[in-house]
């Protein structure tokens, strides 16, 4: 009986998309997303390669532990809270996920210091819109309103679809202290409100206003200025280690950390960017790579760097050249030395 269990993995680290997804059971009763809500795939395009995230997926080499936290996430409605040092792959596992899974293009919110919630929610364009009604004459019909309106890319990963969205938050390690603790009502509820709108005096009888999503990708309809999402989002969010954070935020994420590639892995990861005769050419790279690592700190992309510029750019380096290459971008990124 055993044997004609399917594996409870939806995403695999394949990178062939598929659509397993519309197999996932419904949410746990305390994750109260999709219940009446049927998991319909999205249409076949004429290409996923077409997508860059798609495309640069390929490269991509997931891990038993990250399949296993990608797909509790799936499972849980929760997010996923990835940390490692710089370089190592966080911000890529979702291109991998959006990829196999068919979730589209990843929608991305970088974090800074000055980042609030609403910069992910939606942005309003108060002074646009004062302008333009002055030069209209127009104040009693707020119906255009959502001319001014942009959803972000939180927004939007909330809008109610059939598919689950993608949604990157990326080092939210540099955000203000109050930013993680903002986010769990959203991450809890899978909603929020536009008050710009939920105010406005609209003519149409559904009292709908057309706003545009993330980076005007596509317009869509908000209702009485309240989403609510019908299907949580995968959502990943990525941590360089900076910042600790509250017990509040971390017990709803699922966490994975990604750790420094072996050197079976790292040669794997060259194999999946070039090809195998690049790879057996840059086993001293690597070599060199992996003992440099031990001292001093160093991202993988430097790696692949260095394997591209000697190896594929069609230039012959001396020994001694290549010697001096590999010094220069094997710089460690943090400590005293990383700047000089």
């Amino acid at each position: 009986m055993a044997e004609n269990i399917p594996d409870w993995k939806i995403f695999t680290g394949s990178l062939e998309p598929h659509n397993d997804l519309a197999r996932l059971p419904e949410a746990p009763p305390w994750r109260p997303f999709g219940r009446n809500a049927k998991l319909i795939p999205p249409k076949d395009s004429v290409g996923v390669d077409a997508d860059l995230d798609y495309a640069l997926a390929r490269t991509f080499r997931a891990s038993p532990p990250m399949i296993e936290a990608v797909n509790t996430a799936l499972y849980l409605r929760r997010p996923l809270l990835v940390t490692g040092k710089p370089g190592n792959g966080k911000s890529s596992l979702i291109r991998a996920v959006a990829r196999e899974l068919r979730l589209g293009p990843v929608l991305r919110w970088s974090i800074t210091s000055k980042s609030t919630l609403r910069d992910g929610l939606y942005l309003y364009d108060a002074l646009g819109r004062l302008d333009e009604q002055k030069r209209s004459g127009k104040e009693k019909d707020d119906t255009d309103i959502g001319k001014f309106v942009e959803l972000g890319p939180l927004g939007t990963a909330l809008l109610p679809t059939d598919w689950p969205r993608a949604l990157l938050i990326d080092e939210i390690d540099k955000s203000d202290l109050d930013l993680p603790n903002d986010l769990l009502n959203i991450f809890e509820e899978g909603e929020f409100s536009i008050p710009e709108l939920a105010r406005a005096n609209v003519a149409r009888k559904d009292q709908s206003i057309p706003v545009r999503t993330w980076r005007r990708q596509e317009e869509t309809s908000i209702v009485k200025g309240y989403v609510r999402c019908t299907h949580f989002p995968f959502v990943v969010m990525t941590s360089n280690r900076e910042r600790e954070f509250a017990p509040a935020f971390v017990r709803r994420c699922i966490r994975i950390s990604i750790e420094e590639p072996d050197p079976t892995m790292l040669a794997d990861i060259v194999r999946s960017h070039f090809d195998e005769p690049t790879k057996t050419k840059a086993e001293q790279l690597i070599a060199q790579f992996l003992e440099d690592r031990n001292s001093k700190e160093l991202a993988t992309d430097q790696l692949l760097n260095a394997v591209y510029l000697i190896f594929r750019t069609g230039t012959e380096f001396s020994e001694n050249e290549k010697k001096q290459l590999i010094e220069k971008l094997y710089k460690p990124i943090s400590g005293p030395d990383a700047t000089r």
